[in-house]
């Protein structure tokens, strides 16, 4: 019968009067709200669109599980970036137009509908709910997904999302956290459906001993997740944990998986790690009883990335150099972030991965602050978004002027 009707506060037309607000202030409007990258294309994937401009997998139809070259390029960075063996844990994967299709259409590629429940994050990426309401299933909301006795025995719980490191928030759950994650999931014979794009992206807040946990689900001393607010998020934000900047731990490694991909569906994109949202290069990996039914769909509704773009996502996911110098630009502009939200008296603290800086609304309400922020230029994105409405997302996906600007208007 086709998609079903949502509905969602996630739509930008509601910052638009804000936004001419902050046109007309001093030096005109910084736009740190959407999370769209600003910095360039790496050499080696402008070189690869190029030589690939007239390939056969250009002036041809592409092949839909992707290329020989990509499959390859894609099992070598999980081997060596995740810890992955797609062999050892019998694990397949498909490209996607960009990983929003693929959150979207989850639900509905899966045959959940109605009766089914999808768990997520209380404070999430809003589409994960918009995909399970297209397909006709229902929203469990979870204040701590790492929780897991808060959610299995929920009746019809058919997935369960994770997103580490998270947007908004920055939280990065641990390896054990993802492993009791998955044992629960297999248990009730749920999906997991792990979002891991920020994967790469993840901080150390050593520079002037604050620690990086705004927003985090950290551990408390006994190896339990901290107590958590009345709002989802915990009440000793900012208070305990250092995390070094490696890589977030994955659902597919071994040691989170048991060695199986079994009933596991990892998220991941290139758009940025390497600056690459307008190529919409992304991909499903894990379990080959769900991944290769949804490529013969993808195949028959045509959700397939072009031949060029291939060819261009295997040099980004081989180009290292590229993705540690872009991680080291967007750490020097989170810190700046950090130290300018402080100033303007923001609980601020850097995240543990992801790209933003969460903190609660100086006023409590995302919208007043919005209008305050608004009025000196600043565009930020509301917390209500994302589930938090008394909480504020801050994008570093901005030149390193536009952050000393912003920092420069924060410090008054």
């Amino acid at each position: 019968m086709g998609f079903y009707r949502f509905d969602s506060p996630y739509d930008w037309n509601r910052v638009t009067p804000y936004k001419e607000t902050a046109k007309n202030a001093a030096g005109g409007m910084i736009d740190l709200s959407v999370g769209s990258p600003v910095d360039p294309v790496p050499a080696s994937v402008q070189q690869a669109l190029a030589d690939s401009a007239d390939a056969p997998n250009a002036h041809g139809y592409p092949t839909v599980a992707g290329t020989e070259d990509l499959r390859k390029a894609v099992q070598e960075w999980f081997s060596a970036k995740r810890g992955v063996d797609f062999g050892a844990i019998g694990a397949d994967f498909v490209p996607t137009v960009g990983s929003k299709e693929a959150v979207a259409l989850m639900a509905s590629l899966l045959h959940f509908g109605p009766g089914d429940v999808i768990v997520q994050p209380e404070v999430s990426y809003p589409t994960y709910d918009i995909g399970t309401q297209l397909a006709g299933a229902k929203t469990y909301k979870a204040a701590d997904i790492a929780d897991v006795d808060s959610w299995r025995r929920v009746p019809g719980v058919k997935a369960v999302w994770v997103n580490s490191p998270s947007n908004p928030t920055g939280e990065v759950l641990s390896a054990s956290q993802l492993h009791g994650i998955v044992a629960a999931a297999r248990e009730i014979g749920a999906v997991v459906l792990s979002d891991e794009c920020y994967g790469l992206l993840t901080w150390a807040d050593n520079s002037d001993g604050n620690d990086a946990s705004n927003g985090a689900n950290v551990e408390a001393g006994n190896g339990q997740s901290a107590k958590r607010s009345n709002d989802g998020l915990p009440e000793n934000v900012g208070k305990t944990a250092v995390i070094e900047p490696s890589p977030a731990p994955c659902m597919l490694q071994p040691d989170v998986c048991d060695g199986s991909a079994k009933d596991i569906l990892v998220l991941y994109s290139l758009s940025k790690q390497s600056n690459m949202a307008g190529y919409r290069t992304a991909l499903i990996a894990g379990d080959p009883e769900l991944v290769r039914p949804m490529t013969v769909y993808r195949k028959q509704i045509g959700e397939i990335i072009p031949g060029p773009v291939q060819a261009a996502m295997a040099a980004g996911l081989r180009d290292s150099d590229a993705v540690s110098a872009q991680h080291a630009r967007y750490s020097k502009r989170l810190r700046e972030l950090v130290d300018g939200l402080r100033a303007y008296g923001y609980d601020a603290y850097m995240p543990q991965g992801a790209l933003y800086v969460w903190v609660r609304a100086k006023s409590n309400d995302c919208w007043q602050d919005m209008a305050d922020l608004a009025r000196l230029g600043i565009i930020a994105s509301p917390g209500e978004f994302y589930g938090a409405p008394t909480y504020l997302r801050f994008s570093a996906t901005a030149t390193d002027a536009s952050i000393a600007e912003v920092v420069s208007r924060l410090r008054g």
